[in-house]
C-alpha cells in the first residue's frame, strides 16, 4: 500500500477476492502503486533511499522527532535516471490530484539537473508506469529523442482508441470518451530543460508535451492524470500509451469507486 499516506475508504472494494478487470485505463492502481513500481525498480537494481526532512529540538529523543516531509528516491546505477515517490512530500497537483511518482532523466553526470521529467498521480494503472520505466531502464541514452510523436497515437489507435476529430494529429481518446492522451501545452511546474520554455512570451505557446488523463464523467473529478515534459522521448511515451490502452485485462482486488460500474470483471481463480 502507499507509504506515509492516509488510507482512503473510497478504495475499499465491496467485492471479495481478485478479478480480471478491463478496460485497464479505468481499472485504477489496485491500491498498490508504490509497491508495484518500487518492486520493479528493485528488480532493475536501482538503489532506494529515504529522504526525511523534519524539525528536531536539542536533547529531543529520536521517537519524538517531528517529520515534516519525506520522499523515497530510487536511482539507476548510472545515476542518469531516477524515480521519486513524492506523495508524502506535499506534491503539486495534476487534474486536482496529488502527484505520486516523479520520474526524471539527464543526459550525462556533469549536470545535476534533469533533462526531462514525467509525473503520475494515484490510480494511473501501475502496469503502464512499470513498462515506461522498463523502457527507460533499457535505454542507453535516456535523454535523447529517437523518434517523432506519431507512434504515440498509433499505439492507442491500434487498441481501438479514436483520434480526436478536431486534432487528429495530436490527440486521441478511448471509445467511451473517458480517457484521453494529447500533445499540447504543458501544465505549470512541469520540469524540463528545453531552453525554449524560458524564452516563451506571455501570449506564446511553449514546447508541447504529452498529457494523459481519465475523466469518467465530463466535468467530474479526474480518476488519474499523467504529464510528460516536452523533452520526454516520444518512444517512452509510446510504451506508456500502448500499455495503458491495451485490451488485455489486469488483475485487481481494489476497484476505483468512480469507475467500478463501468468495469468488466471475471473472478481470478
Amino acid at each position: 500500500m502507499y507509504p506515509d499516506f492516509p488510507f482512503d475508504p473510497s478504495h475499499s472494494d465491496k467485492a471479495q477476492g481478485a478479478y480480471w478487470v478491463g478496460p485497464r485505463d479505468l481499472a485504477g492502481d489496485d491500491g498498490r502503486l508504490y509497491d508495484a513500481v518500487a518492486d520493479t525498480l528493485a528488480d532493475f537494481g536501482w538503489t532506494s533511499l529515504t529522504i526525511v526532512r523534519g524539525r528536531r529540538e536539542p536533547d529531543e529523543a529520536p521517537q519524538d522527532r517531528q517529520v515534516l516531509r519525506s520522499i523515497i528516491l530510487h536511482i539507476n546505477p548510472d545515476t542518469l535516471r531516477w524515480a521519486q515517490w513524492v506523495l508524502a512530500d506535499e506534491p503539486f497537483h495534476l487534474g486536482e490530484l496529488p502527484i505520486a511518482w516523479h520520474v526524471s532523466a539527464r543526459a550525462d553526470t556533469s549536470s545535476p539537473l534533469a533533462q526531462w521529467s514525467a509525473y503520475f498521480t494515484l490510480e494511473v494503472p501501475g502496469e503502464a508506469i512499470v513498462d515506461f520505466l522498463f523502457a527507460l531502464d533499457a535505454r542507453d541514452q535516456p535523454a535523447v529523442q529517437l523518434a517523432g510523436p506519431e507512434p504515440v497515437l498509433d499505439a492507442v489507435t491500434a487498441h481501438g482508441w479514436l483520434r480526436d476529430i478536431d486534432r487528429p494529429g495530436t490527440g486521441a481518446m478511448d471509445p467511451t470518451f473517458a480517457s484521453h492522451i494529447s500533445l499540447g501545452e504543458v501544465p505549470p511546474l512541469i520540469q524540463d530543460a528545453d531552453p525554449r520554455a524560458l524564452t516563451v512570451g506571455a501570449d506564446e505557446a511553449g514546447p508541447a508535451g504529452w498529457q494523459a488523463w481519465a475523466e469518467p464523467v465530463p466535468g467530474s473529478p479526474c480518476l488519474w492524470a499523467a504529464s510528460f515534459g516536452s523533452s520526454v522521448p516520444h518512444d517512452l511515451v509510446t510504451v506508456f500509451a500502448g500499455t495503458l490502452s491495451s485490451t488485455a485485462p489486469v488483475l485487481r482486488r481494489v476497484l476505483p469507486e468512480s469507475t467500478r460500474h463501468r468495469l468488466l470483471r471475471a473472478p481470478a481463480g
